[in-house]
């Protein structure tokens, strides 16, 4: 009997079995058909949003669905200046609903409510004898995030493997505030530990107040030493009219060159022990790449400048900091490929400059220390170096620079049989730069460097700039570019080096936000 009901179930499986190919077409053939009718809705759509466009309509009413921790006060100032009686006149109905799509649009942009936002809108209520024949009824469905997201996980790359623990807490109080903690503990970073407040000011998304603090312990084996960080930060950021993001903030730090090598130079040792940083920011971003992590067409330009312990800044340093980074990328089109080819070619340039003012007080520019100076070199700026590798040194230690230049190239191009909708590329590259000192003279007679002086050595370092060829690299390797950060394995080849500078020929790994 056995047998003959496994006979049985096997010819009613061959009965049933309908070839694969059969099962794509149906599929294919089904999808089709459902998108020719989402057409053919969306058309009768706008017809009859076109036919009716000049009608006049009036807002009667907003409804926000699914969103019981959002304060109603935080809401009435998105919406309520849509409400036909805040207006001094009727909406035409293409005037509502591009309005109302305005609202919807802001409040998915706070990020506390789940994509899309939906937006419904009907005739109200007949019975009420308050609405008119051009009323309109606005409901919002806006179903929230969770209120809170907790993530733990491990990192490596740039010579750092480090685990971390992530606390995200949304919508604290109704009015789409958040609270970022988070802890990690590393080979380089051993310990850091922050906080950050986010809060919309006037319920804008684009316009944000930011308070927080962070502790960190940071090995830097470049230069001998260990640096701990204690402070606090606040900032403003907004967005303007033109998509161009802002930012203007204040810090207080105090800062421990501690752990010194018992090789350390005497630089290093110089700056030991402690030192507080009080300081302004302010950074524009103009970014008009279509991926940043992996850009094919478009541009940035960025500009960060700082200003610490001048006038009513205190603190014990003192000094103007100014970086510019731009970037541009283009697509290659090649020939017997319609449309993008994934082909890209993109090239960066970078640049600093740190000038020494005088304290608040004082009466002498105060010398740039060993926190505060650029470094260049290492897997995601200057690739074939290594990390701090370019400018001066101080026996086995990189001690930093006053000003510095770089710039890369790279041919991006997708694997053979992956495609271009990938986030896989090889690529080939150069790239270079050079890290400058202010020369002291005034050290050499046994003073410090007044005014005029530090005017002068920065000219001379920015000339030197110029003054021969950049150290620099070239090599080959693989990009992927994760949502959270972009990896890069490449074979770098030093090709111009200068005296004590630390190049790395071979494989060189980097993770990270920003590439050169």
């Amino acid at each position: 009997m056995a047998s003959l009901q496994e006979d049985d179930v096997f010819s009613r499986l061959k009965q049933n079995h309908i070839d694969p190919e059969v099962l794509i077409k149906r599929e294919r053939e089904l999808n089709e058909k459902v998108h020719a009718q989402f057409e053919k809705s969306q058309q009768r759509l706008a017809e009859l949003i076109g036919t009716n466009s000049t009608l006049p309509v009036t807002i009667s009413s907003v409804q926000v669905l699914h969103a019981p921790h959002t304060r109603r006060s935080f809401l009435e100032r998105i919406f309520n200046p849509l409400l036909s009686s805040n207006q001094d006149g009727p909406y035409t109905l293409q005037d509502a609903l591009k309005e109302v799509s305005i609202a919807a649009d802001k409040l998915n942009r706070f990020d506390i409510f789940h994509p899309p936002v939906s937006v419904y809108i009907d005739k109200p209520d007949k019975s009420d004898p308050s609405t008119s024949p051009t009323d309109l009824a606005v409901f919002v469905s806006a179903k929230e995030k969770s209120r809170y997201t907790i993530k733990t996980g491990t990192e490596a790359g740039s010579s750092e493997g480090s685990a971390y623990l992530n606390v995200l807490l949304r919508n604290i109080f109704g009015g789409a505030e958040s609270l970022n903690a988070q802890a990690s503990l590393g080979t380089r970073t051993r310990s850091s530990y922050s906080a950050f407040f986010d809060t919309p000011v006037f319920s804008n998304p684009d316009f944000k107040w930011e308070i927080g603090g962070l502790a960190s312990s940071t090995l830097k084996s470049w230069a001998s030493h260990e640096e701990l960080l204690r402070g606090a930060s606040t900032k403003l950021k907004w967005v303007n009219s033109w998509g161009h993001r802002q930012e203007l903030g204040y810090s207080g730090m105090w800062r421990q060159v501690t752990g010194l090598a018992e090789n350390a130079s005497a630089t290093v040792r110089a700056d030991a022990g402690d030192s507080f940083k009080s300081s302004l920011t302010h950074t524009w971003i103009n970014d008009h790449r279509d991926v940043p992590l992996l850009p094919s067409r478009g541009y940035l330009l960025k500009t960060t400048s700082e200003i610490a312990g001048f006038g009513l800044l205190r603190g014990d340093v003192a000094f103007g900091k100014l970086e510019a980074e731009t970037q541009a990328a283009l697509p290659i089109p090649l020939p017997g490929i319609q449309g993008d080819s994934g082909v890209s070619f993109t090239a960066g340039l970078r640049g600093g400059l740190l000038y020494p003012l005088t304290l608040g007080g004082g009466d002498m520019p105060a010398q740039s220390r060993l926190n505060d100076r650029f470094q260049l070199g290492g897997p995601t700026d200057v690739r074939g170096f290594r990390l701090s590798g370019l400018g001066p040194r101080d026996g086995p230690d990189a001690v930093g620079g006053d000003v510095y230049a770089a710039g890369g190239a790279s041919l991006l191009v997708p694997f053979p049989r992956v495609g271009k909708d990938t986030p896989l590329r090889f690529q080939m590259f150069v790239n270079g730069g050079r890290l400058l000192a202010l020369k002291n003279t005034a050290r050499e007679k046994g003073g410090a460097m007044d005014s005029g002086a530090v005017s002068r050595s920065v000219k001379s370092a920015v000339k030197e700039l110029a003054n021969g060829l950049p150290s620099c690299a070239a090599g080959v390797g693989v990009v992927y570019a994760h949502p959270v950060a972009r990896f890069e394995l490449n074979f770098s080849l030093p090709l111009v080096l200068r005296k004590g500078e630390e190049g790395r020929k071979g494989l060189q790994f980097g993770v990270g936000l920003s590439f050169l």
